[in-house]
């Protein structure tokens, strides 16, 4: 795993030279925003800009796929809430299999066509939304006995009223269409308001996740309300649509309610870090998940605080958004990743994956008016997109897949559309169409477009989302649109977090009473600053938007790498270069802090690079530090290759017969046990250093300790040795296939064609089952193959004799295993090359046996050889039990020496 940290650039000189508004003023304070940092668009777009007739033509080809998507579901699934487009049906809940929360979105009430009502609009269908509208009146109701999702009813289905009424009233104004409406869905929405209500009957008045719409929350008869938690987003994004509906009806009470969950949860935000946990109990308002960053489960509270002071023109809405703010961008934000920490120990992460709701981040930092960060993250989303063809739902530190769901979710094209009305760069419109591109080509089906279940395998799931609808189609529209293309000023409104518009108008609309500010809460004035700093100057240079994403890109994708620093002669030695780079050479590791690079070990094994330059002891030892750490993206991006399926290694000699099967990870390189048959077996050895004991090893797995070197120098020094395969044992103590993801062992950024033999890999639990077996039974024969073999072929073939000849498809020989010579390396060498997250097809079954016995590393021979010169040092004369201590003191000793380095 691979971090560059780049210091943000701050400026004194803000857009606004004040940050106090009326609400008057801020109708039209969103356009300002955006006009303003169009200049910065104007005055850095290095891109060749695209022409006019082919952004007409992407946004037609958006219409069309709009058109796909709503024919199909209005034809095949209205009214369901949402249409299935594999099997062409709607989707009505309590007829289709569970599937868990994921169905409290669904109530019944059409909510594909609602949280489609003003994206109709903005497209130019006003004759399709009148038609609609229609329906909603007519069919749509909403006391049904079901209990739904307070959060998703709010933001789709209230949000998606509320949306559908402002546009019908902009219609109707205009005095050609909908002249005939009299605020039915206004009507409507009040109508589910007060549904929603009795969720927030709680001492805290953080409102309850469920909500039955008929029954309320209390007695048997509703079926919920005994959670006792919720996510903080839950909470914490209500106040738009609540707010709006108080101030479209003049009914106080609905923002009245937003406004104490939002206070709740400012008040329980982590004092010393000012971030808050993603789960909450709605009882105590003690934090249930105290993990904290900027996607699922928070995400849309920071949106909706920035948005709510937009919308209503509230000085302390900013000022909270902004103390939070500044704590995302000194504990979470590390260009380009946004990774979660812990809010009480906010300098420790608290995982090493990210999720692709924080893809919506960059789109809030624009707003916001921080650019730089905002390119910076969503470069890297553009990368992950492009090596997968989709964000999925969660991905790894390294870019590596960690769930590999898509349910074409739309938060990377929101912050595509307002990077690009940032800065007018036509690389967000190459970006866009890279999206739209692969709607089309891996989700479009013929009855809509189907989510991906695998991102790697580019298998479908048949369910597409309302906001799909809702909000995929608005942003790509508006991101190719001319400003004539649009029916409306999109500036005099603000968009929800699903979406849809509510006017800037209602700052100036009758609410409820002035709030009184507590003591604690005084306005501070440096809360307010920089709020939106001036681009022109902190990016002077017009290529800066680029520069920035260059060394972003090669993170990710295959990319040359950029020139070495000039270096004047006498200025010392060449700087250390990534494919050198060994965990364990302390030398290295003082070159690494010289150049201001960091090493942490993480508890899965692997090892993060950090580089702050800050810390580098000269400019030049900076310099070769950011030149180090491009190196090392690039050789983890060189190694990429497909994800290979697991492997098995299976005990098939007594008194096993095949019983045990321990699941083992692939290696990118040597033989691919799928596709061919050889046989194979092994002997314990570091594997880091030529082999002298060569006899010992020749037809037989090499059983090997992880660390020390690459995988790849392993292998090949088995292989000059006559192994014929390898297995690698984790040295993170604890490891298991239960609990980690499927590791496998890549490259080391050189052609690995030379690599014959297979080398599989066993975390440490499964790695010990198999020494155990070796220390009890001294000699063990295993079968490594692409899948665990049937035990009657298993007991027949471990009845005949072996040989490291062909038997069918197997190979059968006799191991020695010296495991005194292995220690224990920090693997960054082994673990830092992310791995397409592709499976790999089936083909020959390729498999391999061998029984597993000790022998003695070259070490050991030595020092034998000077003490007893006339012994033999045939490795079956030592005790299994001494060799397994050996190994194992030796593994202790290692662990010391390295903390003692570190």
């Amino acid at each position: 795993m691979l971090k560059l940290q780049i210091t943000s650039v701050k400026t004194n000189v803000p857009f606004f030279q004040e940050y106090y508004y009326t609400r008057k003023q801020w109708s039209s304070l969103t356009a300002n925003i955006l006009l303003l940092l169009m200049l910065f668009g104007a005055l850095c777009s290095p891109g060749q800009a695209m022409s006019r007739e082919e952004k007409q033509r992407l946004k037609n080809q958006v219409v069309e796929m709009f058109d796909h998507a709503y024919q199909n579901y209005m034809d095949h699934a209205y009214p369901a809430d949402e249409l299935m487009p594999l099997t062409c049906r709607g989707r009505v809940r309590g007829l289709e299999p569970s599937r868990g929360d994921i169905d409290d979105a669904l109530g019944k009430f059409s909510l594909t066509l609602i949280d489609t009502l003003d994206t109709l609009v903005l497209l130019n269908k006003t004759t399709e939304f009148e038609d609609a509208v229609r329906r909603v009146l007519s069919d749509v109701r909403l006391d049904n006995d079901i209990v739904v999702s307070v959060f998703e009813t709010n933001i789709r289905v209230l949000g998606g009223l509320l949306g559908g009424h402002s546009m019908a009233v902009m219609l109707k104004e205009g005095g050609q269409h909908m002249q005939w409406y009299q605020d039915e869905l206004l009507h409507m929405a009040k109508d589910l308001g007060l549904r929603l209500l009795p969720a927030f009957n709680t001492s805290s008045g953080l409102p309850y996740p469920r909500v039955n719409l008929k029954h309320g929350v209390r007695g048997p008869e509703t079926r919920t309300g005994t959670e006792t938690d919720t996510c903080t987003a839950c909470a914490g994004t209500i106040i738009l649509e609540f707010a709006a509906l108080s101030r479209f009806t003049g009914d106080p009470v609905f923002e009245a309610h937003a406004r104490r969950a939002l206070d709740f949860l400012w008040e329980k935000r982590q004092r010393n870090s000012n971030l808050v946990g993603t789960t909450i109990n709605i009882h105590s308002g003690e934090w249930v998940r105290r993990d904290s960053g900027v996607g699922a489960g928070i995400d849309s509270y920071y949106e909706y605080l920035l948005k709510a002071y937009v919308l209503l023109g509230d000085d302390l809405f900013l000022e909270r958004f902004n103390i939070h703010y500044a704590s995302i961008m000194k504990y979470i934000s590390q260009p380009p990743l946004l990774l979660d920490v812990h809010i009480h120990k906010p300098l420790l992460p608290a995982r090493t994956w990210m999720d692709s709701l924080l893809a919506f981040f960059p789109g809030l930092q624009v707003l916001k008016g921080d650019i730089r960060p905002a390119i910076e993250t969503h470069e890297m989303l553009y990368q992950v997109t492009k090596k997968h063809n989709f964000l999925p739902e969660a991905f790894t530190t390294d870019f590596r897949v960690h769930w590999a769901q898509h349910p074409l979710r739309p938060e990377f094209a929101e912050s595509t559309y307002f990077l690009y009305k940032a800065t007018g760069d036509p690389y967000y419109l190459e970006a866009g169409r890279t999206i739209m591109d692969n709607l089309n080509r891996f989700a479009r089906v013929p009855c809509g477009f189907a989510a991906m279940k695998d991102v790697r395998t580019g298998s479908h799931e048949d369910r597409m989302d309302s906001f799909f609808l809702a909000e995929m189609f608005k942003y790509l529209f508006l991101l190719f649109a001319e400003p004539d293309d649009i029916p409306f000023d999109v500036e005099d409104y603000v968009f929800t977090t699903e979406a849809h518009l509510l006017p800037l108008s209602l700052s100036m609309a009758p609410h409820s009473s002035p709030k009184v500010m507590k003591s604690d809460e005084e306005l501070d004035d440096s809360n307010f600053d920089w709020t939106c700093p001036n681009t022109h100057l902190l990016f002077p240079d017009p290529a800066f938007p680029r520069i920035l994403r260059e060394p972003i890109r090669s993170a990710v994708d295959k990319s040359c790498p950029r020139p070495a620093p000039y270096r004047e002669p006498g200025m010392g030695r060449p700087p250390l270069r990534a494919q050198d780079f060994m965990a364990n050479n302390p030398e290295h590791l003082e070159l690494l802090r010289r150049m201001g690079v960091s090493l942490i070990h993480l508890k899965d094994g692997r090892v993060q690079l950090v580089q702050h330059a800050t810390q580098a002891v000269s400019a030049v030892a900076a310099e070769d530090g950011v030149r180090f750490m491009q190196e090392m993206m690039e050789l983890s991006s060189q190694q990429q290759k497909e994800q290979l399926p697991p492997r098995a290694i299976q005990i098939v000699s007594h008194p096993f017969f095949g019983r045990v099967v321990l699941t083992a990870g692939p290696a990118q390189f040597g033989t691919d046990l799928s596709k061919s048959s050889t046989g194979v077996s092994g002997l314990p050895y570091s594997g880091c250093s030529e082999i002298v004991n060569a006899e010992y090893i020749q037809g037989h797995i090499a059983l090997l300790q992880r660390g020390q070197c690459m995988f790849a120098e392993k292998a090949r020094h088995i292989q000059k040795a006559g192994a014929i395969g390898g297995i690698v044992i984790d040295d993170n103590e604890g490891s298991s296939s239960d609990t980690a993801p499927l590791f496998q062992m890549a490259g080391d950024g050189r052609s690995t064609d030379d690599i014959t033999l297979p080398l599989l890999f066993l975390f440490h639990k499964e790695g010990n089952i198999l020494l155990e077996a070796l220390k009890e039974y001294r000699e063990v024969e295993v079968l490594l193959s692409d899948k665990a073999r049937d035990r009657g072929d298993c007991l027949t073939e471990t009845t005949t004799p072996t040989s490291h000849e062909p038997i069918g498809q197997s190979q059968m020989s006799t191991v020695e295993l010296d495991e005194s010579a292995l220690e224990e390396v920090s693997p960054v060498d082994e673990d830092t090359s992310p791995a397409e997250e592709v499976s790999a097809p089936k083909e020959e079954v390729k498999t391999a046996e061998a029984e597993l016995a000790l022998a003695q590393p070259q070490e050991d021979r030595d020092s034998e050889k000077e003490e007893k010169p006339e012994e033999d040092t045939d490795s079956s004369s030592q005790s299994v039990d001494e060799l397994l201590a050996d190994w194992r003191e030796d593994l202790e000793a290692f662990k010391q020496m390295e903390k003692d380095e570190l």
